[in-house]
Formats: C-alpha cells, sequence, structure tokens
C-alpha cells in the first residue's frame, strides 16, 4: 500500500538535492581546474575502447530516472532513505574529486546532429575531471536498486537491460576511464548499505565498544585493511582490486570497533542485503572457505538431546533432515529453503550476551516441536553451542552451567567454550 501525500516531500527532496548536485559538481571542477597536479589512470587495453556516440541517450537518461526516482518509494521512510544515499553519494564522491582529481585524457572525434548537440550541451557543463569515483555510476547503482524494487516480470528485465547500458555508457561516451566505475560502484553500495530500507542505519546504535576482545579483533581487520590499501598503492594498476577487500575488511573492523553484528545486515530470511553482499564479497569468500577447512574433518551436525542438533552453518544438501534452523551466525548468508528460520546474530569470536542467549533458548524450546532443529553457527563449537548450554539451562534439562557443557561436549567434543561464555551462562537467570 502507497502512503498518500508523498508527491511533496519528494518534490523538496527534488528542490534540495538538484541544485546541490550541481552546485558542488561544478565547485568540485573549478577547483580542479586551478590545480597543477591533476593525474590520470589509465589502462593500456582502454586505447581499444570503442567510441559510441549513440549511447549518449542512455547516459543522459540518468537525470530523468534520477528526478523520476523520488516518484517510487511507497512510504515516507523509504522516501527518506532514497534520498539520504543520493545525497551521500553526492558528499562522497565530491570530497573524492577534491581530494584526488583525475583528468579524463581521450579525445572525442567531431560530432554533428543530434547526438553532437547532446555531447555539447553535455561539454558545457561537464569538464574532464570528477573522475574516481564515477558519480553517474553510484548514482547508477542507487537507481537501479529503486527502480528494480518497484518493478517486476518484463519491466524489470527493462529495467535491468537499460541501467547496464547506462553503465557501459560512461565507458563508450568517453567521459570516464575504467578506475572510475568500480569505485563508483564501491561508493554507490556504500550508500545503499548506509541507508537501508528493511533495517534501520547501522550508524543509528553505533557505540564504541568496551568489550576488549572486539576491539582487538577490530584492530586486526583494521591492520589487514590498512595492508591491503598499502600494497594496492604500491602495485598499482590490476593490484588497485585489493582496494575491494580492503573495504571489506575496514567494515568488518567498524562492526566489531562500532556498530556490532547489525553491520552485516543479516536479514530475516537468512540472506544478507544486496549492499551487504557486494560490500563484504572478499570478506564472506575468506570467511566462508576458513568454515569449510576447520569443519572438513567433522562436517555433519551432532544429536545433543530431544532432537536438538548442533553444527556448522549448513549447506543447502545438509539441510534436509531438518525442519527448523536456528541461526547464531551474524557475518555468513544461509537459505533455510522454506524452513522455520530464527537468527540471532552474533559477531564472530564473539561471546553471545546473556540477552541473546535467553532469546536462542526460547526460540529453540518453540521451533523443536516442528521436527528435527538444527542450531548452528559459522564452524558450530561456539556460539551455537552457547545457545544450546543456554536452552538446556533455561528448560531445566540442565541444572548447572557445569552439567550443560558436559551434555554438550559428551556429543561434540570439540566444542570451545570459555570463561566468557560460561560468564554469559551464568547471567542467564538474571536475563530471565
Amino acid at each position: 500500500m502507497r502512503e498518500s501525500g508523498l508527491f511533496k516531500p519528494a518534490l523538496l527532496w527534488l528542490l534540495l538535492l538538484a541544485p546541490l548536485f550541481f552546485s558542488t559538481y561544478g565547485l568540485a571542477t573549478w577547483v580542479t581546474t586551478q590545480r597543477s597536479d591533476v593525474g590520470t589512470l589509465v589502462f593500456g587495453w582502454e586505447n581499444h575502447m570503442p567510441f559510441w556516440a549513440w549511447t549518449i541517450v542512455p547516459y543522459w537518461s540518468i537525470d530523468l530516472l534520477y528526478g523520476f526516482s523520488l516518484l517510487l518509494p511507497s512510504t515516507r521512510h523509504e522516501l527518506k532513505q532514497h534520498a539520504l544515499r543520493l545525497l551521500t553519494a553526492q558528499v562522497i564522491a565530491v570530497s573524492c574529486f577534491l581530494i584526488w582529481p583525475l583528468r579524463f585524457t581521450f579525445e572525442r572525434p567531431e560530432l554533428d546532429g543530434v547526438f553532437g548537440w547532446l555531447f555539447a550541451v553535455l561539454a558545457g557543463f561537464d569538464k574532464p575531471f570528477n573522475q574516481a569515483p564515477s558519480l553517474h555510476i553510484a548514482l547508477l547503482v542507487i537507481l537501479w536498486v529503486m527502480y528494480q524494487r518497484h518493478t517486476q516480470g518484463f519491466w524489470r528485465w527493462v529495467v535491468h537491460g537499460w541501467f547496464a547500458l547506462i553503465g557501459i555508457s560512461v565507458l563508450t561516451t568517453y567521459q570516464h576511464h575504467f578506475i572510475d566505475l568500480p569505485t563508483g560502484a564501491l561508493a554507490g553500495w556504500l550508500c545503499v548499505w548506509l541507508w537501508p530500507v528493511e533495517h534501520p542505519t547501522p550508524l543509528l546504535n553505533a557505540r564504541l565498544t568496551r568489550d576488549a576482545k572486539r576491539g582487538w579483533l577490530g584492530a586486526r581487520y583494521g591492520l589487514g585493511a590498512l595492508a591491503l590499501v598499502t600494497l594496492a598503492l604500491a602495485l598499482g594498476g590490476w593490484g588497485l582490486w585489493l582496494l575491494w577487500p580492503a573495504v571489506s575488511l575496514g567494515l568488518v573492523a567498524t562492526n566489531y570497533w562500532l556498530l556490532g553484528a547489525q553491520g552485516f545486515q543479516k536479514r530475516s530470511d537468512g540472506q544478507l542485503t544486496p549492499a551487504a553482499r557486494w560490500l563484504y564479497a572478499p570478506y564472506l569468500a575468506g570467511a566462508w572457505i576458513n568454515s569449510r577447512l576447520w569443519t572438513r574433518s567433522h562436517p555433519q551436525p551432532d544429536l545433543i538431546v530431544d532432537n536438538v542438533w548442533l553444527g556448522r552453518l549448513p549447506a543447502a544438501r545438509e539441510q534436509q533432515p531438518f525442519r527448523a534452523i536456528i541461526d547464531l551466525c551474524a557475518e555468513l548468508p544461509i537459505n533455510p529453503q522454506g524452513r522455520r528460520y530464527q537468527c540471532v546474530p552474533v559477531l564472530d569470536l564473539i561471546t553471545p550476551t546473556s540477552a541473546d542467549c535467553l532469546q536462542a533458548a526460547q526460540a529453540i524450546e518453540r521451533l523443536r516441536s516442528e521436527g528435527p532443529l538444527l542450531v548452528c553457527c559459522a564452524l558450530g563449537y561456539s556460539r551455537s553451542a552457547t545457545a544450546i548450554a543456554a536452552w538446556l539451562l533455561h528448560s531445566e534439562r540442565a541444572a548447572t552451567v557445569d552439567q550443560a557443557l558436559a551434555i554438550i561436549r559428551t556429543a561434540r567434543t570439540r566444542v570451545v567454550l570459555h570463561p566468557a561464555h560460561r560468564l554469559a551462562l551464568e547471567g542467564l537467570s538474571h536475563a530471565r
């Protein structure tokens, strides 16, 4: 259902964003023209990039799509998030243009007719600066997300095709070099991640952690991100792709320091948001491989008691025996394939809080009546084991923490539970 009265706030946002776009973009261009240290970053293969004059039409079309996109949201919340994405993209891109200016180097052929006129109008405003990250591509990602959200069937395929053509056009109109595209896409996805529609913004509950272990793990990921940035800049060329995993690790570090498990944006269906999947992709690949290596000698789950099983995050074929899944893993996605599912997200290598334990225990007791229930995390050794221990205590199947841990270790010998896990379990009665 569409909320009423959205046209006026949409118009107000457009009246704010449009002048801001042209003024800040023009300011960045003017500042760059005054500098003598403007460089270029061009790959050799780009000299073979064709010039297609007709692609100026999809290139220009993003201006209309920008304006109409503000009429698409169905709620004030969605409209606000979309407008904040557009605004944030402008801030990120213009800041980068001022800090790290680049110049486009190819000469366009002379043109006449309609295409020539469109290029002439563009050249009157858009000088060969303001390159990386491409604001055109950043806005493209944001608009693409919005338009595909509000189309279906045949029209969704039209949206995908046209937006893909816009993405290609930034190269074939000789407006951008290749480096501008992935950096622009990264900026666009960062804006979508910062202002999600399905979740509160990760900034809402940002708090500097007082947990020493979270701080230490955040520092490790932060140092990894810094090392990758240094290596990317030292290698140059294709080595610049290392900036993607650097951003990914930097965001993981931010989750440990500030944002918590919510920074991974795991949804109630077990999947990550599209923005999180793109931004965390290098980290997710490494985390998944790590989980499989650690559990390769014991991939199967273990029955603890009363049809409750403990194991690693299951692949599709490993879900067959189970009717319900409770997931303690914040970072890796899962497709529960129609099974009853609940996620209590906890950061990797971090002890669940007593409140997390209580929530997981109540979920286990509720869902185990559906049939065989799997309680899992990335490895099935720590976070999920703590959840089952909490359930054993909560349901009075175990009288003490020691008894609960003994039951679990009898069934799954490699569980890893430290004194911090014991403290969380001992605080369960207080949380209850």
